[in-house]
C-alpha cells in the first residue's frame, strides 16, 4: 500500500526503517495544526501495520531544530475551547508514538523545545547531537506545556528536575539531558547520531517483534500502577506470548543451537 504525501511531514522506508521527518525549516519544524494533523493521520496509518516498518526514526529537517516548539503565532488568538482541541490533538499525536507496536527514536539536533521537547519524550528513545537542546520553556509565554510535558517529563527524570525545568523554563544541553535520564546517547554531529539511531534499532530488528511489541505495551500499561499491578500485567504478557510463532521459534532456535528466524506473528 502506498504511503500519502504530506505537506509538512516527510515518510520513507528504507531496509524496514521507517524515516519520518517533520518539514517545516523556516519555521525551525514547529508544530501547528497542521503538522499534528498530519502526524495523527500518518501514524495511525503506520499504527494500523499498513506501511511496513520494523522501526521509525523522527527528525527535523535541516540543522537547526529537531522541533522549536508550537508555533505561537497561530495560537496566540486562541479562546480556551480552541487551546484545548489543540493540547488534545497534540497528545493523542504523542500517544500514537508512545503506542506504535514497534520500537521509535527520536533524533534531536538543534532545539526541541516546548512542544518538540514533548515529542521527543513520547518515543521509546532520544539520541542526540552535542548541539541539541531540550526545554519546556512555556511559562515564559504565560503558558504550560500542553502536549504531555507536564507528565511525561516528572516519569523520565523526576519530579524534582522536572518542576525547577518547567517553572524556570530553563533549557539544558544535550549533556546535562543525558546525566538527567532524558537521553540515551550523545554523538558529535546528524551523521555520527543518524548512524547511531540506525545501529540501534540494527539491534532490536535481530530479534522477535512479537517479543518487543508485547514488551512495550507490558511496559506501558504498567508504568502508572503499583508494582503488584504491573506484575499482574507482566505475567499475563508473558502468558500471553506463549501463543506466538516467534515464541515457538526463538526457543526452538535455542535449543537446535542455531540463530533465529522470527515469523513476526
Amino acid at each position: 500500500m502506498s504511503i500519502k504525501v504530506y505537506n509538512t511531514i516527510r515518510f520513507e522506508i528504507t531496509e524496514s526503517i521507517g524515516l519520518l521527518t517533520i518539514s517545516r525549516p523556516k519555521k525551525l519544524n514547529a508544530l501547528n495544526q497542521e503538522v499534528l494533523t498530519e502526524l495523527k493521520d500518518l501514524l495511525t496509518f503506520i499504527g494500523e501495520g499498513k506501511s511496513g516498518a520494523k522501526a521509525i526514526i523522527v527528525t527535523g529537517e535541516g540543522e537547526k531544530a529537531f522541533i522549536a516548539g508550537a508555533d505561537i503565532s497561530e495560537m496566540s488568538d486562541m479562546t480556551p475551547g480552541q487551546a484545548r482541541a489543540m493540547s488534545i490533538l497534540g497528545q493523542e499525536v504523542t500517544l500514537l508514538f508512545e503506542e506504535l507496536a514497534i520500537p521509535v527514536v527520536a533524533a534531536v539536533n538543534g532545539f526541541a523545545l516546548g512542544g518538540g521537547c514533548e515529542m521527543a519524550m513520547s518515543a521509546d528513545f532520544i539520541v542526540a547531537t552535542k548541539s541539541a537542546i531540550f526545554g519546556q520553556p512555556e511559562v515564559k509565554l504565560g503558558l504550560i506545556p500542553g502536549f504531555g510535558g507536564t507528565q511525561r517529563l516528572a516519569r523520565l527524570v523526576g519530579r524534582n528536575l522536572a518542576k525547577e525545568l518547567i517553572y524556570t523554563g530553563r533549557n539544558i544541553s544535550s549533556e546535562e539531558a543525558l546525566r538527567a535520564g532524558l537521553v540515551l546517547s550523545v554523538h558529535d554531529d546528524i551523521t555520527a547520531m543518524m548512524k547511531a539511531a540506525k545501529s540501534l534499532i540494527g539491534q532490536m530488528l535481530k530479534n522477535s517483534p512479537v517479543a518487543i511489541a508485547a514488551a512495550k505495551k507490558v511496559m506501558n500499561d504498567g508504568n502508572d500502577l503499583s508494582l503488584k499491578e504491573s506484575l499482574e500485567i507482566e505475567a499475563e504478557g508473558f502468558a500471553n506470548i506463549f501463543n506466538s510463532n516467534d515464541m515457538k521459534e526463538g526457543t526452538k532456535a535455542f535449543i537446535e543451537k542455531r540463530a533465529p528466524s522470527f515469523p513476526g506473528k
